[in-house]
């Protein structure tokens, strides 16, 4: 997404959820729950009475799908399939045969 929308919606963000971006290296691994309560506060104290800017590597994508489809499975493989396509009016729904 270009910057300025993702500066947009990181603000929009709760101050917690900011903090915890600067906070967390996301699914890195960490030594202990410690070291996280510690990078949190440490994030806090550093932006204490100051608007969290958008980290440098926080970023986003713009997805829009086209389709989605909800399968359960059944016994005797008559398996409920729903499909939602999205056409110019909206969503439309049919049943898929197993």
């Amino acid at each position: 997404m270009p910057r300025a929308e993702v500066d947009a919606y990181f603000a929009s963000r709760p101050r917690g959820s900011q903090i915890g971006a600067w906070a967390s290296a996301q699914s890195q691994p960490v030594p202990d729950r410690d070291a996280l309560e510690r990078a949190y506060a440490d994030a806090e104290q550093r932006f204490s009475g100051a608007d969290v800017p958008t980290p440098p590597a926080w970023g986003g994508y713009l997805v829009r799908p086209e389709v989605f489809e909800f399968w359960q499975g059944r016994p005797g493989r008559m398996h409920d399939r729903l499909r939602f396509r999205r056409t110019a009016s909206g969503w439309e729904r049919d049943r898929l045969a197993p």
